[in-house]
Order: C-alpha cells, then sequence, then structure tokens
C-alpha cells in the first residue's frame, strides 16, 4: 500500500472574497498573510520528512503551501495537473454566496456548496471527473511507488475527491471540503484499487 497524505492549500484572498477559485491562477488566488501562516505552522507541527516525496498541484497557491512545507524536509518534488482544483467553468472567480442566491436549486444551503447538478449551468467539471483524475493518479503513484509515503499539496475538493474513491459514499454532500492546510490520511493499493481513509481534514 502506499500512504498519501493530502494537503490543502494555505487560505488565498479569493477563499476571503467567498469566490470560486476553480482554477483560477490569479494575484488574489496566491496565498495572503493567513494563508502563508498556516503553511507555516503546518511545517513547524507537522514533519513531513518521513515521506519519500511530494506531489502538488501546478498552480501557485499549490506551489506556495508546498515550498513552505518543504523548506525543512527538502523532498523531491513534482508536479500533476490531475491535481488540479475542480473548474466551474463560467462560475470561476464569481461570488459564492450570489450564486447560491440566483441558482439555489444547485447549492447545499448548509454548506454553501454546489450539488452535482450545478454542472449544467455552470459548464463546469463534473464531480465525477475530478473523481477518477484524482483515482487515476493516486493508482499511477501507487502502482510506481509501492511502500511509500507520499505528501500531495492540492486544493479543497481535489482532496474530498480522494476521499470519495476511498468511501464511495452515497450522498457526496455528506463529505464536506476540508479546511486550509488540513491534512487527509489515504492508504492506496495500486493494483487491486483498494483505499481506506484514515483520517479527514485533520488540523495542526
Amino acid at each position: 500500500m502506499t500512504d498519501f497524505y493530502f494537503i490543502r492549500h494555505g487560505q488565498t484572498t479569493a477563499n476571503i472574497q467567498g469566490l470560486k477559485q476553480g482554477t483560477m491562477n490569479t494575484e488574489i488566488t496566491e496565498l495572503n498573510e493567513t494563508g502563508l501562516a498556516q503553511a507555516a505552522n503546518l511545517r513547524d507541527h507537522f514533519d513531513i520528512s518521513f515521506a519519500d516525496q511530494l506531489v502538488a498541484s501546478p498552480l501557485n497557491r499549490t506551489r506556495q503551501t508546498a515550498a513552505i512545507l518543504n523548506e525543512k524536509a527538502q523532498l523531491p518534488v513534482s508536479y500533476d495537473e490531475r491535481l488540479l482544483e475542480i473548474s466551474y467553468g463560467d462560475w470561476d472567480g464569481q461570488k459564492n454566496r450570489d450564486l447560491e442566491k440566483q441558482y439555489p436549486d444547485v447549492f447545499d444551503h448548509h454548506l454553501h456548496d454546489v450539488l452535482p447538478s450545478y454542472v449544467a449551468l455552470a459548464h463546469g467539471e463534473s464531480f465525477d471527473t475530478v473523481v477518477a483524475r484524482v483515482k487515476a493518479f493516486m493508482t499511477d503513484l501507487a502502482s510506481q511507488n509501492p511502500d511509500q509515503s507520499i505528501i500531495v499539496v492540492t486544493h479543497g475538493f481535489t482532496v474530498k475527491a480522494a476521499a470519495m474513491v476511498a468511501v464511495q459514499p452515497g450522498n457526496v454532500m455528506a463529505l464536506p471540503e476540508p479546511g486550509n492546510t488540513s491534512v487527509t490520511k489515504i492508504s492506496f493499493d495500486g493494483d487491486s484499487g483498494q483505499a481506506y481513509l484514515w483520517g479527514y481534514n485533520q488540523g495542526y
């Protein structure tokens, strides 16, 4: 089994503004002061030197988080586009609150987040598509690196998608997105596809 430690990036200006970041990669989607401090705190309280490598989404906010987290451990680093955040299509960059008011039927009003049915209105990426690409990422990495421990720095929905691969929930909204710089541990077998979720949204 390969152990994956999925970490969500630190807070961004777009997070504070309540925007759908999706695959945006602009100045407002980079780490703000709080996000930089969150990444430094995780570095100081979660020693990643036990791991074999670090793989990150190529967006700036995840690159920044990975660089801070890896300052002491100096693990080999690579980037994989399968770790990108879900693309909300036409809704990338729009205020979540405004979208929820305008399209209430495609939102969970407790989580204030989109339901899978949002995709038809936003022309965005489906939940199933993200789950499939994250599963392909885990399958490839686990097959190539059996018995390794891999740090993965990625995005909120992408971490959720990885957990969905492991637990296959009947209700996908029962699994909220994790917080900034939280850690989620999943063990995955590249041959059988068997997965185990050991911890989700753990703070340090």
